[in-house]
């Protein structure tokens, strides 16, 4: 009894992360799963193939989290994983020496479980806006169990 528990419960995990739609129905700007990756499309281009083949899409994207250049050949008739992707807005508290940002959630609470963006230019953004003590807010987009910092927000001085 406890197998098929356990077995129901990673198969509900891993399917909530993803959705799949079928291939020729992904546009540019949208979101697609390549290589485990979560990636938004920047260029589709549909070929038909011979007389008995399938037309097939071919995608480039870009990891949201990696920015990583990623491709990928579908037949437009298969069903492709699409990442679920969130983006949430929080108040920026506090920055540690270790790298890690203190968020204030809408409910009061703090979340302090994500490092500052690898992204140079959006970190020294944040870094010398902190340093001056403005009220900012961070976007934060998650997708497949992944979280980081994409923007930045100055709502005023403090």
């Amino acid at each position: 009894m406890s197998d098929e528990e356990h077995h129901f419960e990673s198969s509900d995990a891993g399917a909530s992360k993803t959705y799949p739609q079928q291939a020729g129905t992904i546009r540019k700007n949208g979101y697609l799963v390549i290589k485990g990756r979560p990636c938004k499309v920047v260029e589709v281009s549909t070929s038909k193939t011979g007389k008995h083949g399938h037309a097939k899409c071919h995608f480039v994207a870009i990891d949201i989290f990696t920015a990583k250049k990623l491709e990928d050949i579908v037949p437009s008739s298969h069903n492709c994983d699409v990442p679920h992707v969130n983006r949430t807005e929080y108040q920026l508290i506090d920055i540690s020496e270790d790298g890690f940002v203190s968020l204030l959630t809408e409910n009061g609470n703090t979340k302090d479980d994500l490092k500052l963006p690898t992204d140079d230019n959006l970190l020294n953004q944040i870094k010398a806006g902190f340093g001056e003590g403005k009220d900012l807010v961070v976007t934060v987009m998650s997708a497949m169990g992944e979280e980081q910092i994409c923007a930045l927000k100055d709502i005023g001085p403090k």
